[in-house]
Parts: structure tokens; sequence; C-alpha cells
């Protein structure tokens, strides 16, 4: 190990998963920004004082001198989840933001995360996104960066999850070295939901946002393991009727899907919704707990989560679905500090 932990500076640090993971592999966060005040609320309990301001409104020389930088700029507009609107979404332009202040500070190591559909958007002038920043990054002042990205599976890293996310992982090219991605777990057995759902009864944040009347009445026909495909015809709300009468246009959608205990969980969304998550206990009629969901992104018990109203339960969902998982982050963060800062 380095005697001096090299310095993190993190933007769009959310709740702080990321940022978790790579203090646990070693780094020292010095200075982290996000504009959501349910996520700063939970940084704040958890790792300290954070930045909320609007990053467009923070100048350069605000920002403290780091060895890293890493930023999980927005995704939704590159989600296939959502719009789809992509860079001409407001918030697709925020990867921008990253590149002034990269430009500004040029860190020896640059990490950038996002959804996969990242992969096939487009930049405004027709280039591929992914590539184009990588461009931007590779042509950045006299030196820019040598950049690598690459689709993560987390349950290929140690997280009960299956779940996508885009890696860039750049580094300085007066350093002489090209990032690696560390190798995949093979062995996924103890990955499955049983082994995330036991939790003593004295670690808080134990509590569920409640279903609709709607949802309730469905998800009573879906066995473990199971779908909406399940539910009996007469017990489908008209807009799933509408869906199962034609299943070939809406391209079979798995809406509310229930994985079994002995399942890896699918991933765990910002929305909760079981239209578009597996957010539904295997054997009870209610979502996870908060509790529940952050441990299948891997947050530590010790981390805490404000549950006080019914509006601070849905936004824990919310920042919680948004995060990097800390195991992840912690995979990504060991080799980087193996191959770049150890040697």
């Amino acid at each position: 190990m380095i005697e001096n932990k090299p310095k993190m500076v993190s933007l769009f640090a959310g709740c702080g998963g990321l940022d978790l993971g790579f203090e646990q592999a070693g780094f020292q966060r010095i200075w982290a920004n996000d504009f959501d005040s349910d996520a700063q609320a939970v940084y704040r309990l958890n790792l300290g004082e954070i930045d909320g301001r609007d990053i467009r409104a923070i100048d350069e020389s605000e920002i403290p001198d780091g060895d890293i930088l890493t930023a999980g700029f927005p995704c939704q507009p590159f989600s296939n989840a959502g719009n789809r609107k992509g860079i001409h979404d407001s918030r697709g332009m925020l990867y921008k933001e990253c590149l002034r202040i990269i430009k500004a500070k040029m860190p020896k190591v640059i990490v950038l995360e996002n959804v996969k559909g990242i992969l096939s958007s487009k930049y405004i002038d027709g280039r591929n996104l992914p590539e184009a920043i990588k461009e931007d990054l590779s042509d950045m002042t006299n030196i820019g960066y040598d950049v690598v990205y690459k689709v993560l599976n987390a349950s290929d890293y140690g997280v009960p999850q299956n779940r996508q996310r885009v890696i860039f992982v750049g580094i300085r090219k007066d350093l002489g070295k090209s990032f690696v991605f560390s190798s995949e777990q093979k062995d996924k057995s103890k990955l499955v939901l049983n082994s995330a759902l036991h939790i003593p009864a004295e670690i808080p944040n134990q509590v569920h946002w409640e279903l609709s009347p709607q949802a309730l009445e469905m998800i009573e026909y879906i066995p473990e393991g199971g779908s909406w495909k399940n539910v009996p015809y007469e017990h489908l709300a008209p807009r799933f009727r509408k869906i199962r009468d034609n299943m070939k246009k809406y391209h079979s959608p798995n809406f509310y899907r229930r994985f079994s205990r002995a399942e890896i969980c699918g991933t765990i969304t910002a929305s909760a919704q079981p239209e578009n998550c597996g957010i539904i206990h295997p054997t009870e009629n209610r979502r996870y707990t908060i509790r529940e969901i952050a441990r299948i992104q891997t947050f530590p018990d010790d981390f805490n989560f404000i549950d006080g109203t019914s509006k601070d339960i849905v936004a824990m969902y919310k920042v919680i679905g948004n995060a990097v998982p800390p195991t992840l982050a912690k995979a990504i963060a060991a080799a980087i500090m193996e191959q770049v800062f150890e040697t």
C-alpha cells in the first residue's frame, strides 16, 4: 500500500455509493458535489460534507486539485427506462461540465459512469456519444487521456444484482499507462436474493413504500419467480389487458417481475415501480424495504437512510436506485489503485 492516499474529487456523487467504494479501496475524498437534496442528506449523514450547488454555477477554482476525479453524471437521458432524449436533454449536456472541470484540473485518473443506453446515444454532430467522450478526453490540452470503457455487470463483481453500467476510465497520457478492467467473478452462487434478505430486526430502515391497490391485487397472483404474465386476464388493469391482447406489438414486456430467492435480482431502479424493475419481494406481497434494496445495492448495514415520512421513504428508493453499488465501485477503485498508484 502507498503511504499517502490518492486524493479524490467526486462530481454527481449521489448518496455516496461510488465514493464509499473508493474510500474502502484506499482513496481519500477531499471534495464532493451533488445537486439533489435527498442525496445530499444521505451523504452528509454517512460520509460528511458535500457541496450542494448546481455544478454549472461552480467555478473550477473552487474545486481542489485531486489525483482522481469521478463523475456519475445523470443517466436518465440515456436510459432505456426514460425517454432517450440523450444529448438533447439538458441533463445530457452535464457531462460537458465534467470535461470543463477535468480540463482545468487534469487529475491523473478520471472515472465516468453511466447506463448502458449511452452506448447507442449520438452526440450533436452525429458521432457515437461514448466515442465522442473518448475523443474529447484523448485530445484534451497538450496531454490528454488514454481512455477505455466497458459495460460491466455488477453481479460479475460481487453485487447480488444484474445491473449493467458503462464505466469509462482515463489515465493521463504522461503517466504512460493504459487501464485494464479486473477479471470477472465466476462463482455467483452466493449472490442470489436469499443471501441478502435475512436481516436482523435491529438493523434500521426496514420500512417499505406501500404499493397501490391495483398493484396489490395483481401481485397476489404472481408466484415466486413469476411476473404479470401469471395474473389471470380478468384481474389485469385495463392498460395491461391491452398489452396482453397484443404481446407482439409491445415486444412481450416482463412487467411485475417477482424474482425468486434462488435468482440474482434484476436492476434496482430509482423509480422503484413494479412495471420496470424487480422490486417485489419473493414471498411477501410488498416492495422490498429500504434496507433490502440497500443490501441488494451492497450498502453496508451501518450506512443509514432517512425514513421519517412517506415522502422520505419514496426519496430513499430514488437515491439508492441511482447509486453505484459500493462493492462494484470498490472493485474498480482497487484495480485503479493497483495499476496507477501502487506501481
